[in-house]
């Protein structure tokens, strides 16, 4: 059984993942002052909410966008689990060709999100993460990294505007229920998803444009499923595990 683990600046999405079947996957905020007992603390509470044996654990995998946890989060593992652990970085094979200027600069999580969608849909794609950040990445059809955008996340955005204007507030993330909001909550809540979901068809149909074909379009992310639905474009995909699966194919390529 895998332990594949992605670190990202507001999460870390955890999961194990036994031949082709994730068994689970689970978010837990990212805590940069937090020891690596602390996160070990956090896989143990993980693997008992789902009856998962620590026996059963043979390998384990990280990505990682936060270069300061990401030896604390290895020494947890090792602490837990006692296997050696994978870190996606240089001189991991991917299978990955990336044409970017400099391809180093690529986060991991794109390029285990990469992975998995090349394994998983249809060339060309355009491959949506929606965290702390909001991504879009293209695949052409050679399975070539071609680039992406980078733009403000959903939660980063509310609270860009929360601490900047006195007399709004913090909202939840609920579906509204028409686009104009009667009141203040409602309408920074309808203006932060709709801003969203605008944004996304509309980078989508200018990727489309430029690259001259119609492109497979998957979207993951822990707030995708939050946006998605507002969205006027309705054959996106919603895959959660997307980088859950790239963490397995690339663990298999790379083991020993």
């Amino acid at each position: 059984m895998l332990l594949a683990i992605d670190i990202g600046n507001t999460n870390i999405v955890l999961g194990c993942i036994e031949g082709d079947d994730i068994l689970f996957r689970e978010r837990i905020s990212t805590n940069h002052t937090a020891t690596d007992l602390e996160y070990a603390a956090h896989l143990r509470t993980a693997m008992e909410v789902h009856g998962v044996d620590l026996r059963s654990i043979d390998g384990a995998i990280i990505s990682s966008v936060v270069p300061s946890l990401t030896n604390t989060v290895k020494t947890a593992v090792n602490k837990y689990i006692g296997s050696e652990v994978m870190i996606v970085g240089p001189g991991i094979k991917t299978g990955l060709s990336i044409l970017i200027d400099n391809p180093a600069q690529l986060g991991s999580d794109l390029v285990v999100d990469a992975v998995a969608g090349i394994n998983e849909y249809q060339v060309p794609l355009i491959i949506i993460d929606m965290g702390t950040a909001t991504t879009l990445s293209l695949i052409d059809e050679n399975k070539h990294h071609l680039g992406c955008i980078i733009m403000t996340g959903l939660k980063t955005s509310a609270d860009a505007l929360t601490s900047k204007a006195a007399q709004l507030q913090n909202v939840s993330f609920d579906k509204p229920k028409k686009v104009i909001g009667t009141n203040t909550v409602d309408s920074v809540r309808n203006g932060l998803l709709y801003s969203n979901a605008c944004a996304i068809d509309g980078i989508v149909e200018r990727i489309e444009e430029e690259h001259g074909h119609k492109c497979t379009v998957v979207a993951t992310g822990g707030l995708a499923s939050t946006v998605l639905p507002l969205c006027k474009r309705k054959d996106i995909i919603l895959d959660d595990d997307l980088l859950l699966k790239g963490l397995k194919i690339i663990y298999k390529k790379n083991r020993k």
